[in-house]
């Protein structure tokens, strides 16, 4: 039994380290048309890599130092 198992787990394992290979279309596809104002098609590392708007930069760090708040008319104390 551990003998199968051990097996199972190598061939699983050896399953996952498969080759890469550049992205192509599936046979008897093409690849997606150009958007209607791009002046070229769109190669496959350009609808791979993801725009600013997909993946926004992150802002980890709000004030980059400490200051003094500013008076605030509008910050009153509820209504009571």
């Amino acid at each position: 039994m551990r003998k199968a198992i051990a097996a199972l787990l190598i061939t699983v394992t050896l399953a996952g380290c498969g080759g890469r290979e550049a992205l192509r279309p599936a046979p008897g596809e093409g690849m997606p048309v150009a958007p209607a104002m791009a002046r070229a098609e769109p190669t496959t590392d350009d609808l791979l890599t993801p725009t600013p708007q997909q993946r926004p930069e992150r802002v980890d760090e709000i004030l980059r130092r400490s200051e003094e708040r500013q008076d605030d008319p509008f910050d009153l104390p509820p209504p009571g």
